[in-house]
């Protein structure tokens, strides 16, 4: 049997986590995208933020240094994906890879990764649109749209 899905309150308060390591990321010279691996009850596993300018190091995106942060699992289909921007390919595999059984995404404005092909896999969807998270990285790009385009490979 399925779990109830996540409530609109749950989600909201799974984000506020991922957009505080998004605001460290640009504290730190790097580009404003965060994200945390929750348990499905709410409890944090790891948070991390895009350290691909702080390291030199193109791997290095919010979701991964999250899930690394949380550690090893044997089985993370109870596990909660919360990411500032919707993931790019190589973090939907990493949710795909794993099995994470639901992603809550802070907006894809900005950027539309892979998500509506995790969701047609059937992990649990939760695209917030929230104006904070649009509005953070909106800046950045019309700041450094260099930057940005070298993150999302163009």
């Amino acid at each position: 049997m399925s779990p109830a899905p996540l409530s609109a309150r749950e989600c909201e308060a799974m984000l506020a986590v991922a957009l505080e390591e998004a605001r460290l990321g640009l504290g730190s010279g790097g580009i404003p995208i965060g994200a945390a691996l929750f348990q499905r009850d709410g409890s944090l596993l790891g948070r991390g933020h895009n350290r691909r300018v702080q390291d030199g190091d193109p791997s290095v995106h919010a979701e991964t240094a999250a899930f690394r942060a949380a550690g090893r699992r044997r089985d993370y289909g109870e596990t909660v994906m919360v990411t500032t921007l919707s993931p790019c390919w190589y973090c939907s595999g990493l949710v795909r890879q794993f099995g994470i059984g639901a992603l809550v995404i802070g907006e894809s404005r900005n950027f539309t990764g892979g998500h509506d092909w995790l969701a047609e896999l059937g992990v649990e969807l939760h695209v917030l649109d929230d104006p904070a998270a649009v509005d953070l990285l909106g800046r950045f790009i019309a700041e450094h749209p260099e930057l940005w385009n070298e993150d999302i490979g163009r």
